[in-house]
């Protein structure tokens, strides 16, 4: 099979390498689309992100649909031809995080496209049969593929317990920005305000669900939202969106930011503010899909560039173009 190698940062090389076998309780998916996402580009140019450092040939992508193929030992063979998206995560059954339920958070997790693990830039990979998810008809290849990205967005909404009603701040209309500003519209948000620096990812995200958007600097100290989700990982960002937060409410951190920043703790204590995190995503994917089914979340809309196999290095290059929100290589 191809597969799309980084083998040094901003360099891709095209492989021949063998088919994988799926293992006991696994499923061979053949690859259709697949997703280019902030931490794929990352790798690209610069071979790490934090602790995560590529010191061998590594495949990139997580973002990942296509159909099974084959599959191992204890799986139906009547799986044979479903059309899946691939929940990238093979988290260790044993551990205290899985068993408890949060197998995202597992210390041993092997997480596609993360260091050392090969992830889906190539024409076959193989996942757990559980995390192959079966999707309609009606569910494009490239939506599939994107259930990832909206998975950031529904742990997101779940973590700021955002309900009919709710208000919303929302900092980032990156696709995460985006797709988090849809979960908040089809849960039921009424006021979802969306900030951002670009004034064409400011008219996105009119389009994807946002009732205003503003621009960083704007003093949204008067908001008084139920909950603030950091999209952006932009220090400023991040302490002007707390303060907009009533008291009470809750503060989701999802964008990649620097190690450390400072906060305004006294204001955080005052307002008993619940400040938390995401890190990936679990028990979203049925969710994913039966949104993306119904309608209510629109994945499709969000690709604005679309790349050939052979030219995966292009598209991981992509976001540089000026309006480019979501790139998808076709692989199959």
């Amino acid at each position: 099979m191809r597969a799309a190698v980084l083998v040094a940062p901003g360099r891709i090389e095209i492989e021949e390498r063998p088919v994988p076998a799926p293992g006991p309780g696994d499923v061979l998916v053949r690859v259709s689309s697949v997703g280019v996402c902030g931490s794929d580009t990352h790798y690209f140019r610069h071979g790490r992100i934090g602790d995560f450092v590529v010191e061998s040939p590594l495949v990139l992508g997580h973002e990942a649909a296509g159909t099974i193929v084959a599959v191992g030992a204890g799986v139906e063979a009547g799986r044979i031809g479903e059309r899946v998206s691939i929940e990238p995560q093979r988290p260790d059954p044993g551990s205290a995080e899985t068993q408890r339920g949060d197998y995202h958070l597992c210390p041993r997790m092997r997480f596609f496209g993360t260091p050392p693990v090969d992830g889906a830039f190539c024409d076959y990979v193989t996942i757990g049969a559980t995390f192959a998810h079966p999707v309609p008809d009606t569910v494009s290849d490239e939506a599939a593929a994107l259930c990832e990205p909206l998975s950031v967005g529904l742990a997101a909404v779940r973590k700021a317990g955002i309900g009919v009603g709710a208000r919303v701040l929302i900092a980032g209309a990156g696709p995460i920005g985006l797709l988090t500003a849809q979960v908040a519209r089809a849960c039921g948000a009424v006021e979802i305000v969306v900030s951002d620096p670009d004034p064409l990812r400011r008219s996105r995200a009119m389009e994807n669900g946002a009732t205003t958007v503003s621009e960083p600097g704007t003093d949204h100290t008067d908001l008084r939202v139920d909950a603030f989700i950091d999209a952006s990982g932009a220090v400023a960002a991040v302490t002007a969106g707390i303060t907009a937060v009533r008291p009470a409410g809750t503060v989701v951190l999802v964008g990649s930011g620097p190690a450390t920043m400072e906060l305004p703790t006294q204001l955080i204590q005052n307002r008993e503010l619940t400040l938390t995190g995401v890190f990936r995503y679990s028990h979203t994917w049925p969710t994913a899909i039966a949104l993306v089914n119904s309608g209510r979340i629109d994945l499709d809309e969000l690709v604005t560039a679309r790349f050939p196999f052979e030219r995966v290095a292009e598209a991981l290059d992509s976001d540089r173009v000026a309006g480019t929100v979501k790139s998808v290589v076709t692989v199959s």
